[in-house]
């Protein structure tokens, strides 16, 4: 097997698949126009996202920016390990924008810091790779698609799922008319979580910016409820568990029923009209301020209308469909159930009459995202017509539930008709100086 046909292969396969002196062979099999990357965190996804890019023969890392110097070494060593070159360290992500050797930012960072630095990297001039949810809130999303618009970049959202061949081909499956009419969808999270305490109030540790950590997010005392990962729990900087885990189920429910009005020769989905949520803080004693409970129904205008539920019990131990967290289309001649390892079609008499196996491997979602950076196309997830529809569905599930009520949505502008409180829910009451959302 020659060098090309070697890197074509093992790109293409799981990194986890691959041993250590395969992932060199393949990061070192380097074309002379590759890209160089600067990537914002080192950790938690971030640290997966490092590696993703530093294998890719089409990528050099060039720079690190990381909040929490703590953290950085096994992602640094690693990087060095698989491109052979050693990345440049920051702990101020402003350096990478200042880098005009960078080609794409990658922005691995909490949900409340999606926003400033994919803004800052399109005016930059760079390609953006985001983390899912796009971002904190329905106004910092806009205002990326306005400025990935106006200055003419490329950006993919970090929901995965969307380039592999497990949703692929349910979409391609689904298209063939195999269910039938489908009127509903409904997308779950079961898989159970655990407490996390109430733990008091602290210092900061000493080698953490604490400050730029908050970003735009009010000034409160640390605790470390609020930081590292647990952050995604709280108001002030993610959005619960559905916008955490259930904007990969719910984009499993949007591919497929997009699939299914394609397959009908009718118009695409657009944004629900009307969304209702309903649940709470029900299972545990602990600090989160989103629910542990949560049932969310969107209604979708067309003829017929069309209704995706999502349905949140972080707190049981078993499954739904045979997925602890999934989704499913239901049609007039079957069903379709979409888990994180493949899918199953049925008939209407419940008869397995199909099913694929495949994983959620981000490989080929990075290799879409330096395709699509090089030829200047949309890719599987772009931001305007993919990711942010999806993180759209976080935000306003969150807002009614937050509101108590039925909300119903202009999906022009993406405002909420005739509702000032929900309305004010769309961003932050203030983006706290100097992290001010940049205008476009």
């Amino acid at each position: 097997m020659n060098r090309r046909s070697f890197v074509r292969q093992a790109t293409g396969a799981s990194l986890l698949t691959l041993t250590p002196s395969a992932l060199e062979t393949v990061a070192r099999a380097v074309p002379s126009n590759r890209l160089r990357a600067g990537m914002i965190g080192s950790a938690g996804r971030a640290a997966a996202l490092n590696r993703l890019f530093a294998v890719n023969p089409e990528v050099e890392i060039a720079a690190i920016a990381e909040i929490d110097p703590r953290r950085l070494p096994p992602t640094l060593e690693a990087v060095q390990r698989l491109q052979g070159s050693k990345p440049k360290t920051f702990t101020d992500y402003r350096h990478l924008l200042d880098d005009d050797s960078l080609d794409i930012l990658v922005v691995g960072t909490p949900t409340h810091w999606h926003a400033i630095p994919t803004i800052q990297g399109c005016m930059a001039g760079k390609d953006i790779y985001v983390e899912k949810p796009d971002a904190h809130n329905i106004i910092e999303g806009q205002r990326m698609i306005a400025a990935g618009r106006n200055y003419k970049r490329i950006i993919q959202v970090g929901s995965q799922h969307r380039s592999t061949e497990r949703i692929l081909s349910a979409q391609a499956y689904i298209r063939e008319g195999h269910l039938g009419k489908c009127l509903v969808a409904k997308a779950w999270e079961s898989s159970r979580q655990g407490s996390i305490g109430h733990p008091p109030d602290s210092d900061p540790p000493p080698s953490v910016n604490y400050d730029l950590w908050l970003g735009s997010a009010p000034k409160r005392p640390f605790n470390k409820n609020r930081f590292h990962s647990r952050w995604r729990w709280f108001f002030d900087y993610g959005a619960g568990d559905l916008g955490n885990d259930g904007i990969h189920r719910l984009d499993f429910a949007l591919a497929a029923m997009e699939a299914a009005l394609e397959a009908e020769g009718r118009p695409p989905l657009g944004l629900p009209r009307r969304v209702s949520a309903q649940g709470g803080k029900w299972y545990f004693d602990d600090a989160q301020e989103w629910p542990d409970t949560m049932q969310v129904n969107y209604e979708f205008a067309g003829k017929p209308p069309r209704l995706i539920t999502y349905e949140m019990r972080v707190w049981t131990p078993y499954k739904l469909h045979g997925e602890s967290e999934g989704a499913a289309i239901y049609g007039d001649k079957g069903y379709m159930v979409i888990g994180n390892k493949g899918w199953k079609a049925y008939t209407s008499r419940d008869k397995l009459v199909q099913e694929m196996k495949g994983g959620s491997d981000a490989t080929p979602h990075v290799r879409n995202f330096i395709d699509c950076v090089k030829i200047r196309k949309r890719p599987a997830c772009d931001l305007e017509t993919v990711g942010h529809p999806a993180s759209l569905l976080c935000h306003v599930g969150n807002i009614a539930w937050r509101v108590g009520r039925t909300v119903t949505l202009n999906p022009g502008d993406e405002t909420f008709v005739d509702d000032a409180e929900a309305n004010a829910l769309r961003g932050r009451e203030e983006w706290r100086k100097p992290y001010v959302l940049p205008e476009v």
